[in-house]
């Protein structure tokens, strides 16, 4: 159980996938301009990832591996992800139609996010077990949700705010606040260490 939650704890806060690791800043910098469609981004990406997790692995070790073609590995998981993506985006569409919409063309691009990719890899590459690699996902998933929800926060601050010089609108206060924002969560890097040995 301790083994858990320190793959948890760290993929959210040491080996956050946006601001330690820098996978996923398309849909970051991209979706974080409101909180729900943030919120929403970062609930589905998430889903993503455990899905595409819990088939990605066994296709790997059961069928990639075991058969000599593991070389196919990126082009079989980008498939299982273009599929996942499909079927959330037509459960988004008929069910929750305001978010599908506020998402816009950002959903489709769940397909294309590294972060998703990166984490079915590395569960891989890192010899995880399945139930570790899921957990690994669920932690990644939410770190994810995490960082957007505190970038969606300070934008909306950002856009409150007259005090910006005007070279610094727009683009280049939001890339100063991204990095400003990825600066804090290193200060996580010792924690998981201290805590748990």
């Amino acid at each position: 159980m301790t083994e858990i939650i320190i793959i948890i704890m760290t993929m959210i806060l040491v080996d956050n996938c946006v601001l330690s690791q820098f996978l996923g800043i398309c849909p970051f910098l991209g979706v974080s301009k409101k909180m729900d469609s943030a919120v929403g981004m970062g609930a589905a990406v998430t889903f993503v990832m455990l899905m595409a997790t819990a088939v990605t692995w066994p296709i790997q070790k059961f069928l990639l591996d075991a058969n000599g073609i593991g070389y196919l590995q990126t082009v079989v998981f980008i498939l299982v992800i273009a599929s996942l993506v499909q079927l959330v985006e037509m459960t988004l569409k008929k069910y929750m139609p305001p978010l599908y919409n506020s998402l816009g063309v950002f959903l489709p691009l769940i397909t294309t996010n590294c972060a998703v990719l990166g984490v079915c890899i590395s569960n891989i590459d890192d010899g995880l077990t399945y139930i570790q690699s899921i957990f690994c996902a669920l932690g990644t998933g939410i770190g994810f949700l995490i960082a957007m929800m505190l970038f969606a926060g300070l934008r909306g601050k950002l856009e409150e705010c007259k005090q910006i010089p005007e070279c610094f609108q727009g683009i280049p206060i939001t890339l100063i606040t991204a990095s400003i924002l990825s600066l804090s969560f290193m200060g996580f890097s010792g924690v998981i260490d201290g805590i748990f040995g």
